[in-house]
């Protein structure tokens, strides 16, 4: 047997990756089917490929006809969502697997499972996969899911590892998950076997555990099948037949296989790396790629047996306890893509690249040193597939109804896999799921990213290179940029704009008075023989702002704050979506779609929501109505009937858009979804000056009485025809423009040499976090998400509750009001002055109540402030009384401070200065 020292050594004798000289003339890529003998000594003791005579076997039952869903794949997802399905009561689900259940990817997963990520949605999905495998599956079948609770160590070796470890800690007490901070000493009791020289501390979660993949899987299809599921085996699958409706809209139809077709209007492509293939039957765009990922399987070690999992994440390694043996994996920067997905492939393995993996040994002999001595057992390197942010690709397909994905776990689908399950069967049979999935759902990547082999390939290796990475607050990718830029993109630029990326666009971030920071195009931080940048200043502000306190740039954007609120300032917020919504039935549409009254005379502007049937929040935007118009011009199309132009954050305009298109379409309306994104852009003026700069600009009287708030006209703006609108998303007085694409640069040089004797500065979006926060507006995905209600937001003012316009979401609404509120947002204030980001846990009166949002400091209060959801621990609903009464603490990183609790914006809570009182 090999010892991981001599693994070194051999390693050693040959060209060594390092991210400064790149992989120099070894291939990038691996066109390798199953292994081939290895070129290190170690003998392989896991599950060889099938042979000829065993693959070709079809299957073993008769194919139904038809079926209510198709599950396509027998990996962990496909038998987790298989499983939920058939406990919602769905009759006739059918899984289809090309070989059998858990090959390609899941058979060989390490089947870790840490109940702590930054994500509260995430530690929510992972408590109810333990809850499956540890208890609920067992109690159902009577069988074993292969479950064993050893615990997780995770290892920090700098404070600011620490730090993000105290943050989980912090979190988890809101969902009850038990951990505790270990110092050096603590650890080593813990695990004797351990060097703890180099640790800062650990973070210990005792009911951490592992998973086994296949026991997980029989287990969930026996379930499964004694609900009246079937699972049929060596079954490929071939096509997906799709007929168009006479809406003109693409729709599931059947599954076609090697032994017969399936008629159903639902498949789901639970199929792994092969996700994308099932794609391409469909006509659907499927943005994964498949990436080698390893791990080693040491001889026995004494003294290992019933320590806990081991992540050391600044040496980039785990260490999987496997009995009186350890698994050795982790993620490297120069991972080998593989690049000819074959469809053959079931239960081979790829050679392990040693040069590739070296790195992990190192890791793993400093952390455990009697691995130095320890022999190699088995190598295991297999296919995974990984995903453009590193989260899964969930939800129905956004070109094709009845098409499901449940794809792109990134390693992480045993683990995710049970919570998953449960939310993708929610969707496919309620429309939605139960949690906020918006982070998962495929509607959130636009639709000109999902096939762009450039931008997938490059964010799908800097996720994957940065995985063990520290999840700072304000980091930003450094690949697959400049997708998107907006007319303004370089006179910002040149102004010192550091930009952020939202989903494709570039949208200001805040200003560096240092000059200009391009983001330059995607090294892959020096492997692959590509050169590192050695002089990037983008990438070196952003290292700048690696930290948990408040950033070294806190100041800069604390001058364009309060400079918005003394002067004024100009946002470019051109990446927002805009919409127009025309046609005989857009009337209809909007009286449905939007759950407040935005069928004003026109010229009104509107904020308003979209809610889905059970009241949770889709999207918040504005709302303007239009007056019809025969002929076409850049800010408004030609129509008949009603007109409605919608703006919605860019981050999000994707799943707006599909929200809506999946409404009109289920209701049949008679009226056209525009997308002018693209044609517009748009600035924002904010501030006290605003009127007297822009009155400069525009020719439109700008006063109260005849520009009065949430209106909106056609102006011209320094000759040039634009719509303006008052509108503020700051607390200020202020005008959007929405400038056709080709005038934008003029209008808004104009705009900045009128402003510039009253004080007008750029501003970007971390100020208009700040400001927004301060004014107690919400921003959707933080302290609004699809799973809550504008009732428990404080946004009940949106929802034309008073009328008997029936709108989605309005039975929920009146059930909810009438129950009484389970749960509300409150805004807390900290006096002392410590950065929160959100995460933190709320406390009252010694009990933790939920755990904040959203956090921001407000440069104009001079506070922190914080947005989050509580509840009564009694369950009883959460009162105004109930709120009052209590006495609050935030606590951040493990300490706790005293927080005033406040039900009204505590700046002009009176909103006197939107209305241009000061």
């Amino acid at each position: 047997m090999a010892s991981l020292s001599r693994a070194l050594r051999v390693a050693a004798t040959r060209p060594h990756w390092s991210p400064a000289r790149g992989l120099g003339p070894r291939s990038l890529t691996s066109r390798a089917g199953s292994t081939t003998e290895k070129s290190v000594p170690y003998q392989r003791t896991l599950k060889e490929a099938p042979g000829p005579l065993e693959a070709a076997q079809g299957p073993r039952q008769l194919l139904p006809s038809t079926a209510n869903v198709v599950v396509i794949g027998g990996g962990s997802l496909g038998c987790q969502t298989l499983y939920h399905l058939a406990k919602l009561g769905v009759s006739g689900a059918v899984l289809l697997e090309r070989e059998r259940l858990t090959s390609g990817t899941t058979w060989h997963t390490a089947g870790l499972l840490w109940q702590l990520r930054p994500s509260d949605v995430e530690v929510e999905l992972l408590a109810h996969t333990r809850r499956l495998v540890s208890h609920d599956l067992e109690q159902e079948t009577g069988l074993h899911t292969g479950w064993i609770q050893n615990g997780g160590l995770f290892i920090a070796s700098n404070r600011q590892r620490l730090d993000e470890y105290k943050r989980l800690m912090s979190l988890g007490k809101a969902y009850g998950v038990e951990s505790h901070v270990l110092n050096p000493a603590e650890t080593k009791a813990l695990y004797p076997l351990m060097n703890v020289d180099d640790l800062y501390g650990t973070l210990y979660v005792p009911h951490d555990g592992t998973m086994d993949p296949a026991g997980t899987c029989t287990t969930l299809t026996r379930a499964a099948t004694a609900r009246g599921a079937q699972v049929i085996e060596n079954c490929p699958v071939t096509g997906i037949r799709v007929r168009i409706d006479d809406f003109g809209v693409r729709r599931v139809t059947a599954v076609e296989t090697e032994h017969g077709s399936i008629q159903t209007p639902c498949v789901v492509n639970c199929a792994g790396v092969w996700a994308g293939t099932v794609g391409r039957m469909a006509g659907v765009k499927v943005p994964l790629v498949a990436m080698h990922h390893a791990y080693v399987v040491t001889e026995r070690i004494e003294g290992i047996q019933n320590m806990p999992n081991v992540r050391d994440h600044d040496a980039s390694v785990y260490l999987r306890l496997q009995g009186d043996a350890l698994s050795v994996g982790g993620y490297e920067a120069n991972p080998i893509f593989w690049e000819e997905v074959s469809d053959k492939f079931a239960f081979g393995l790829f050679d392990l690249d040693w040069d590739v993996f070296t790195q992990h040994i190192e890791g793993a002999i400093n952390r455990v040193p009697v691995l130095e001595k320890t022999g190699i057992k088995s190598t295991v390197c297999g296919p995974e597939s990984f995903t453009p942010d590193h989260k899964p690709l969930m939800g129905e397909a956004p070109e094709l109804r009845g098409f499901f994905l449940g794809c792109g776990f990134n390693s992480a689908g045993m683990m995710l896999g049970g919570g998953c399950g449960q939310e993708l069967a929610h969707w496919i049979v309620h429309g939605r799921p139960e949690k906020d999935m918006y982070s998962y759902d495929i509607r959130r990547f636009h639709h000109s990213l999902t096939d762009h082999h450039r931008w997938v390939r490059e964010r799908s290796h800097e996720s994957y290179a940065k995985n063990y990475s520290v999840v700072y607050p304000h980091d930003e990718p450094l690949a697959g940029r400049n997708m998107r830029t907006d007319p303004l993109h370089e006179e910002l630029l040149a102004q010192g704009c550091v930009f952020q990326e939202r989903h494709g666009w570039e949208r200001p971030g805040w200003f560096n008075p240092g000059g200009a920071a391009p983001v330059l195009h995607y090294d892959y931080y020096g492997a692959y023989g590509k050169q590192a940048h050695e002089a990037h200043a983008y990438s070196g502000l952003l290292r700048a702002e690696y930290t948990f306190d408040f950033p070294p740039h806190h100041d800069v954007i604390k001058q364009e704050c309060l400079t918005c609120r003394g002067a004024a300032a100009i946002f470019n917020m051109s990446y927002f979506g805009k919409f127009y919504l025309v046609g005989l039935d857009a009337r209809k549409a909007a009286d449905w779609l939007f759950s407040a009254d935005v069928s004003r005379p026109p010229g009104s502007t509107v904020y308003t929501c979209m809610l889905n049937h059970r009241g949770g929040t889709e999207s918040d935007l504005t709302v303007s109505r239009l007056a019809p118009s025969p002929q076409a011009s850049p800010l408004a199309p030609a129509f008949e009937g009603d007109g409605y132009y919608l703006a919605v954050g860019g981050a999000v305009a994707q799943h707006n858009w599909s929200h809506i298109t999946t409404v009109l379409q289920d209701h049949k309306f008679r009226c056209q979804l525009i997308d002018s994104s693209e044609d517009l852009g748009m600035i924002s003026i904010q501030g006290p000056a605003s009127r007297a700069i822009l009155q400069e600009v525009l020719d439109a009287d700008l006063s109260n009485e005849a520009f009065p708030f949430s209106t909106h006209k056609l102006v011209r703006a320094a000759g040039h025809l634009v719509r303006a609108m008052r509108l503020s998303f700051v607390g200020e007085l202020g005008w959007e423009l929405h400038i056709p694409r080709l005038s934008c640069v003029p209008v808004y040089q104009a705009v900045m040499t009128a402003g510039a004797k009253h004080g007008l500065v750029n501003a970007g979006y971390r100020a208009i976090d700040s400001l927004s926060i301060e004014k107690g507006y919400r921003h959707w995905h933080a302290d609004l998400r699809s799973d809550d209600s504008p009732l428990e937001a404080g946004l009940s003012f949106t929802c034309k509750l008073k009328s008997a316009t029936p709108f989605l979401g309005r039975e929920a609404l009146e059930k909810q009001r009438a129950a009484g509120l389970q749960r509300r947002l409150l805004c807390f204030t900290v006096d002392e002055k410590v950065p929160m980001f959100g995460l933190e846990a709320i406390w009252r009166n010694g009990q933790v109540v939920g755990h904040v949002r959203r956090a921001d400091f407000g440069f104009t209060i001079n506070k922190t402030l914080a947005y989050g959801y509580i509840r009564d621990p009694s369950s009883g609903p959460v009162s105004l009384d109930f709120v009052k009464s209590g006495d609050y603490t935030l606590e951040r990183m493990g300490v706790t401070y005293p927080a005033q609790v406040h039900l009204k914006s505590p700046f002009d809570p009176d909103n006197k200065r939107v209305k241009g009182i000061y």
